[in-house]
């Protein structure tokens, strides 16, 4: 018979490697699968200053390592491959990976959520060609440089500041008259010299040869259009749940997020759902944390319920 591991974590976020490192301490028999690299999209954050015990911060990938080291330590596994489908039908749950089918009798489903992309044309064919998702990834490309980023939220605001430390001009595009982000970056924005506002105005089109050198913009009132040349474009417009491996095993919210209350518990017995991809008030680092700790919790009154 093939083995079946206690919990199978999808996705080696910091929700993921929560789960697991509770899971391992408490003697589970533990796999977390992850498609990349420990920390999910946490490893492409830079500077981290929210997390508590680090007073100076620390930057996503070392942190996501940590976190990782961790639940090794308890002797948590790591598998890397890609999710591509689950059957939560039987008792044991089967997982399709890009590496073969994995059994468990517990699954947490971690896979976080990816950047939301404008939907325009030639967009998939101008990322990394002057179009990006992640500014402390790609943003030292644009140093004395022009770059507009697009959104007015806490992650398009974090952005532009870090930009504007680089690039010697940030545009901000926002479809609103002011912005959503929290008011901590309010006044950086605001007296920042080389930081620009477009309110009520949308990216409508790119600008481009063989890489970006513009984008077109219209303004939400006037429907007056406009051309911002520039280097580069930062979209930091949300992002959207990685949910598609599940093809409608577990319940789904309309903005397509597994439906699980602070229990975690998904209406699929012995299947949680952790981090930023379960439907929540706040997603964060702390947040997704609390999720994993929780998960196991139930998980282990399952699985004592089922043995």
């Amino acid at each position: 018979m093939q083995h079946a591991y206690d919990m199978i974590i999808i996705g080696g976020g910091p929700a993921g490697y929560t789960a697991a490192l509770y899971a391992a301490r408490a003697g589970l028999d533990t796999l977390t699968v992850e498609r990349l690299s420990p920390g999910g999209q946490m490893a492409l954050t830079g500077d981290i200053d929210n997390y508590p015990g680090f007073d100076a911060g620390i930057d996503g990938l070392t942190l996501g390592m940590q976190m990782q080291k961790g639940a090794e330590r308890f002797g948590g596994k790591t598998k890397y491959a890609e999710v591509t489908g689950v059957d939560f039908s039987e008792r044991t749950k089967k997982i399709e990976t890009t590496n073969g089918i994995l059994q468990g009798k517990t699954v947490v489903i971690a896979a976080g959520a990816n950047p939301r992309r404008l939907g325009l044309p030639m967009e998939e064919e101008l990322t990394g060609m002057g179009v990006h998702y992640c500014s402390h990834c790609d943003g030292r490309f644009y140093k004395d440089k022009t770059v507009l980023v697009v959104g007015g939220g806490n992650s398009a605001a974090a952005d532009a500041l870090y930009l504007s430390h680089l690039a010697a001009k940030v545009y901000i595009v926002h479809r609103r008259d002011s912005l959503r982000a929290e008011r901590i970056y309010h006044a950086p924005l605001m007296e920042a010299q080389n930081v620009a506002f477009i309110w009520n105005s949308t990216v409508v089109a790119f600008l481009a040869g063989e890489r970006i050198t513009g984008a077109k913009i219209q303004n939400v009132q006037t429907k007056e259009r406009a051309e911002i040349p520039c280097d580069g474009i930062f979209i930091s417009i949300g992002r959207e749940p990685a949910t598609g491996f599940l093809n409608g095993s577990v319940t789904l919210d309309s903005a397509g997020y597994v439906v699980a209350d602070e229990s975690t518990k998904t209406n699929i017995e012995g299947v949680f759902a952790v981090g930023d991809i379960r439907t929540k008030v706040l997603r964060q680092i702390v947040t997704a944390v609390s999720d994993g700790a929780v998960c196991v919790h139930y998980a282990q009154e399952y699985l004592a319920k089922t043995e």
